[in-house]
C-alpha cells in the first residue's frame, strides 16, 4: 500500500531516483535496491521514479512495469512514490499509471507533450488527460520547458489548477524561472489560486533561493540527497546562513552536474563511487565520461570533502 496519496501539502526533498543498469544494458534491480535504501538513509520525504533522468523513455513497456513493481514492493509504503508517466500516447500513460497505482503508488507525474503551444492546447491536453487517469489518481505537472519545448504560463496553471481538482503539485524547472516561482506561491497563499505543492527541479542549482520564494521543496536527483535534505530543513528552521553556507560546499558538483546532455552520466557515477550503483552504464544513446572528465569529478569531490571537514 502507499505510503500516502499525494496531496496539495507535500513537502521536504522527493528525491528523482536514476534506473540502475548493468553493463550489458540490462535493468540492475539489485543496485536499485541500494539505491532506494540510500535514499531513506538520506532521510528524503518521497521518491520519484521514471522521470526524464530515469531515463524512462528508454525502458521497454514491460520493464517500466517491472522497475516500478520492484520499487513499490521494495519500500513497501514507507515513502510515497511518484511515477512519471509521460508519453507521447495517452492510452500508454493511462496503462502504466493505473498499474502504478493498484501497487501504492501515491501519485503520478505528466509532463506536456510536444506541440502544445497555446493555453488552450495544454488545458485541453490536461483535462484529457485526467478523464483517461480518472478522479483518483492524484498528479503532478512537470514544468521543465528547456527539455519538453512547451512553456506555460502562471494563468494557464492557475486555470489547469481551478478546472482540475486532482491536480496537487507542480515540478517547476522553468530557468529563469524564479519570478514565476514567485506569483505562483503568492497566488496560492492570497487566495487567488487553490494552493498546490511547489517542488523544484534543475538539479537543486537554485535551492536556497527558490525555498526563500517560498517553494515547498525540491524534486531533483542530486548525487548528494543528504545535502537537499538538510538544506531544505535548515532553511525551514529559519538557518538562512547555514543553509547557504551547506549548500555553496556542494555547488561545485551541483553545478558540474547539470551539464545539459551530460550531468546524467556524472550523476550515476557519483552514486558508482559511493557504493549504491553497481555501474554508472546509461542506455544508447546516452553520455559517458572521458578521462579528462573522471579526473575533473576525482578532484571536485575531493574539494567537497575538504570543505565539508571545514564547516564541521
Amino acid at each position: 500500500m502507499a505510503a500516502q496519496r499525494l496531496t496539495e501539502e507535500a513537502r521536504g526533498v522527493y528525491i528523482i531516483s536514476a534506473t540502475p543498469f548493468a553493463e550489458d544494458g540490462a535493468l540492475d534491480l539489485e543496485s536499485a535496491g541500494r539505491l532506494l535504501d540510500f535514499y531513506l538513509e538520506a532521510g528524503v520525504s518521497g521518491v520519484t521514479i521514471l522521470g526524464m533522468m530515469g531515463e524512462a523513455p528508454k525502458l521497454a513497456p514491460e520493464e517500466s512495469e517491472r522497475f516500478v513493481a520492484h520499487v513499490l514492493e521494495r519500500l513497501d509504503g514507507r515513502l510515497p512514490v511518484v511515477v512519471g508517466v509521460s508519453a507521447a500516447g495517452t492510452d500508454n500513460l493511462a496503462r502504466l499509471a493505473h498499474f502504478a497505482m493498484e501497487r501504492g503508488a501515491a501519485g503520478v507525474m505528466v509532463a506536456p507533450i510536444g506541440g502544445l503551444h497555446t493555453d488552450e492546447k495544454i488545458l485541453r491536453y490536461y483535462a484529457d488527460v485526467c478523464a483517461a487517469l480518472g478522479p483518483e489518481v492524484p498528479l503532478c505537472y512537470q514544468d521543465y520547458p528547456q527539455s519538453t519545448g512547451v512553456q506555460i504560463s502562471v494563468p494557464c496553471l492557475q486555470r489547469l489548477v481551478a478546472e482540475l481538482p486532482q491536480l496537487v503539485m507542480l515540478k517547476h524547472e522553468d530557468c529563469p524561472g524564479l519570478g514565476k516561482l514567485s506569483r505562483l506561491v503568492e497566488a496560492g497563499r492570497s487566495g487567488e489560486m487553490r494552493r498546490i505543492s511547489v517542488l523544484v527541479g534543475n538539479g537543486g542549482l537554485y535551492l536556497p533561493q527558490e525555498l526563500a520564494r517560498g517553494a515547498d521543496g525540491a524534486m531533483t536527483g542530486f548525487a548528494y540527497p543528504e545535502m537537499l535534505v538538510a538544506v531544505v530543513a535548515k532553511q525551514g528552521a529559519g538557518e538562512i546562513e547555514a543553509a547557504e553556507d551547506l549548500f555553496d560546499a556542494y555547488l561545485p558538483l551541483v553545478r558540474y552536474e547539470q551539464q545539459p546532455g551530460f550531468g546524467l552520466a556524472v550523476r550515476k557515477e557519483v552514486l558508482r563511487r559511493r557504493g549504491v550503483i553497481a555501474s554508472a552504464r546509461t542506455r544508447t544513446p546516452g553520455p559517458s565520461l572521458s578521462p579528462a572528465d573522471h579526473a575533473e569529478l576525482t578532484a571536485l569531490m575531493a574539494r567537497l570533502e575538504r570543505r565539508l571537514g571545514s564547516l564541521g
